[in-house]
């Protein structure tokens, strides 16, 4: 006869029910997949093209400044004369040395001619207040009179030291009108170049700022 197998009631007993399924957890969203049309040649996923962002206009360009070359130094023509910048003591050792080869030449050539210096004496000092420089302006009206005296020593009669002291202070005393008149050309020139550096000054100084 058959013998059917019984279970132990420790495994309990079977049933023979409709199954009933347990709620399964959610899965995660699959990322869609791209098209054929959006991969590689070796089958790699290309990605969309970001839309162009908004342009940026160029910065304007900028033009370098022009290099300011330095003038060319006028060259000097037959007409024109030097027009050089003498200190306060060139000043007066440039007027002294030409007064005293002036009165060598006047004793040489014309008979030791007071009235020949004292015409020489003139331009030399219309030049020497001309070619002081600014700085230096109040000096040539102060050397003009000590050249004029330098250039009487080979024009002064005398014998001997005392002679010559004696010869000078007398052409000094005959010849005040050429001495004047030097000093008085010297000083003018010296002042219209004062007024007119004052003026460049002024109105450099009411320019405004660039």
């Amino acid at each position: 006869m058959e013998q059917y197998r019984t279970l132990s009631p420790q495994y309990g007993t079977r049933q023979h029910g409709p199954r009933r399924d347990r709620p399964r957890p959610p899965r995660p969203p699959r990322q869609p997949v791209p098209s054929q049309a959006g991969r590689g040649a070796g089958g790699e996923p290309v990605r969309a093209a970001r839309p162009p962002g908004p342009q940026r206009r160029p910065a304007p360009l900028r033009r370098p400044a022009p290099v300011r070359r330095p003038a060319p130094a006028p060259a000097l023509t037959a007409g024109r004369l030097p027009n050089p910048r003498l200190t306060g003591l060139g000043s007066g050792l440039f007027c002294a040395a030409v007064m005293f080869l002036l009165g060598a030449l006047c004793s040489a050539l014309f008979g030791a001619s007071l009235t020949a210096y004292g015409v020489l004496f003139l331009p030399v000092c219309a030049l020497t207040a001309r070619w002081v420089r600014r700085g230096d302006l109040m000096t040539a009206p102060v050397v003009v009179p000590i050249a004029f005296a330098v250039g009487l020593l080979p024009l002064a009669d005398g014998e001997g030291g005392t002679g010559r002291l004696m010869g000078l202070m007398t052409a000094l005393a005959t010849q005040a009108g050429w001495l004047y008149g030097g000093t008085l050309i010297a000083g003018v020139i010296v002042i219209v170049r004062r007024i007119r550096l004052v003026r460049r000054r002024r109105t450099a100084g009411a320019r405004p700022p660039v």
